[in-house]
């Protein structure tokens, strides 16, 4: 008996075998297969949740500033912790933990 016998006979099929070979293709081979698909979406929801951590940052920083230019005395100590200002009449020293 022929090795070719024991096949069965739609794997013979010329649309059977494109469309296995395609498939491999496509799983495996092309550019946009699988492993690379995974590792796009993998990035894309990376991406997403720093997107989400970003956004309640800047809402903080905007109501941090809202609150800095409504309040003078706010104001003036945020740019002394910050900047290091100080009026003329004062010393500044600046103390650094180790």
């Amino acid at each position: 008996m022929p090795m070719w016998s024991k096949i069965p006979k739609f794997t013979k099929n010329f649309y059977f075998i494109f469309g296995f070979l395609f498939l491999l293709w496509m799983t495996f081979f092309d550019s946009n297969d699988l492993y690379s698909q995974y590792q796009l979406r993998k990035k894309v929801r990376t991406l997403q949740s720093e997107k989400a951590y970003y956004q309640k940052n800047i809402e903080q920083v905007r109501k941090d500033r809202e609150e800095l230019l409504s309040d003078k005395e706010l104001l003036e100590k945020f740019a002394r912790e910050r900047y290091l200002m100080k009026k003329k009449s004062e010393d500044l020293y600046v103390v650094v933990e180790k």
